[in-house]
């Protein structure tokens, strides 16, 4: 077993180095072809072109070569010898050498991948709007941005360092830091440790220990858990989407002194968890033919998905449990009304996209829905942000939940207290208990029109028939 992996990993090293040579020479026939039309114009446009399509299909079968060998070295120690050889033997440097400040920030830059993780800090931030009370604590607002920000600084990174080889057979991942070669692992994971201590310290020292917690969970979360899974099971993206979704719980927690996450706190988790399956899954689609040469398991694999229609249903079971996620807010006493109304316009295209993508899987309509996800989530979350209620966080989770169900239009929920009661429920009380019989009356919930309106047994009501307060 040893010498087939050394096998492997010599002959995958000899394509590395062809796929260089390959390159190199295309460049320079290119370079000499130029130089030789401008020197002489009596050159043939037939050699010319007999040239560059020699040197051209050198490098194609080169690199095919090489993504072929490559993808034969299974085990990350037989990649880790290809690559230490193919240095060696173009004579590249092991450890590239500092360039100064600014090539350290544009690397740290890099790592954390900056625009995800400000994404990240903007649902945070978010989270943390929705569950203030009337005024919002700036300062609290400030230290849970930087702290999330640093604690997904530290997930990007812990990601890049463990899928490094994968990465570099990608031509969407080649040119991070770790496989362009522009920063050592120790780095990384120096930067990875850094960034989890100083996120998780901010927030703690901010906020409370629930956001600390959370924030140190989502990091294990990330690296430990959907990362080494995208190589092994396509429900890696339904963990993805659960890491995606606690930020806003993070934001939520910090607006609390107690770090209490009562009902409608959920309302925005749940928004960004079913928003991340149309946006990735059409991520997936579109990058199918990567995902595939990096050995990554996603939905989008042939054996998974030939069709891309498997993965174009997901999309639209998700775009569609959008719709009602501003009813919930409404009913769960996070927004005012007409957030209802405006997420249900705002997701409406996002569902046609899905099912576009559904009839006919093309790359086009997947990046219509992907770009089209990318609109929504902000829209989303100024709109909520606008319409928020105050909470009120002199009350626990069990009162906080009673209030919301007493404000609900059905007034069907156990919590109502018995100072909640309204003329037309005793109504529909008394009319169920003529009508039924005291013994239907206490078992039926079957929806109206078929019976009266369904109006769960619970202490209340038990007390409230005995005549007791």
């Amino acid at each position: 077993a040893t010498s087939l992996s050394m096998s492997r990993a010599a002959t995958a090293a000899v394509a590395f180095v062809a796929r260089d040579i390959a390159h190199r020479v295309t460049s320079h026939a290119f370079a000499s072809s130029s130089t030789s039309l401008l020197l002489s114009s009596s050159s043939s446009s037939s050699s010319l072109s007999f040239v560059l399509g020699l040197t051209t299909t050198s490098a194609s079968i080169a690199t095919a070569s090489a993504a072929r060998s490559l993808r034969t070295a299974h085990t990350v120690g037989a990649r880790a010898a290809v690559r230490a050889f193919a240095t060696r033997a173009m004579g590249k440097p092991s450890t590239p050498p500092s360039h100064g400040v600014a090539h350290v920030v544009k690397v740290c830059h890099d790592l954390s991948k900056f625009r995800l993780s400000v994404f990240v800090t903007s649902t945070a931030a978010c989270g943390y709007a929705l569950g203030s009370d009337g005024s919002i604590d700036i300062g609290g607002l400030a230290g849970t941005c930087v702290g999330t920000m640093l604690c997904s600084a530290s997930a990007n990174t812990l990601n890049q360092i463990i899928e490094r080889v994968p990465d570099s057979l990608m031509r969407r991942t080649w040119a991070r830091p770790l496989p362009s070669g522009r920063c050592t692992p120790a780095f990384a994971g120096a930067f990875a440790v850094a960034s989890a201590l100083g996120g998780v310290g901010v927030l703690r020292a901010t906020t409370n220990d629930t956001t600390a917690a959370l924030g140190a969970g989502n990091i294990f979360l990330y690296a430990g858990v959907y990362t080494p899974l995208k190589r092994v099971h396509f429900l890696n993206t339904w963990i993805g989407a659960v890491v995606g979704a606690i930020p806003p719980l993070m934001g939520w927690a910090a607006a609390n002194a107690r770090g209490t996450l009562d009902p409608g706190a959920y309302v925005l988790a749940g928004a960004l968890y079913l928003w991340q399956m149309p946006h990735f899954m059409a991520l997936a689609y579109m990058g199918k033919d990567d995902y595939l040469n990096g050995g990554y398991r996603m939905l989008s694999h042939p054996m998974y998905d030939k069709t891309g229609r498997r993965l174009a249903g997901v999309a639209v079971r998700n775009a569609v449990a959008l719709l009602p996620i501003g009813v919930v807010a409404v009913a769960m006493g996070v927004t005012s009304s007409p957030f209802a109304y405006e997420t249900l316009a705002l997701g409406t295209p996002m569902v046609a996209a899905s099912m576009a993508f559904y009839a006919k899987p093309s790359i086009v309509a997947a990046r219509r829905m992907f770009f089209g996800s990318l609109l929504y989530l902000p829209a989303f979350q100024v709109l909520a942000c606008l319409h928020r209620i105050p909470r009120d966080q002199s009350v626990d989770v069990y009162e906080s939940l009673r209030q919301t169900s007493a404000a609900f239009p059905w007034h069907c929920v156990p919590f109502a207290a018995a100072n909640d009661w309204s003329p037309e429920r005793e109504r529909l009380r008394v009319f169920r208990s003529r009508a039924l019989g005291p013994a239907l009356s206490e078992t039926s919930y079957a929806p109206f029109p078929f019976l009266p309106l369904p109006i769960p047994s619970c202490p209340h009501d038990r007390a409230y028939a005995q005549g007791k307060d």
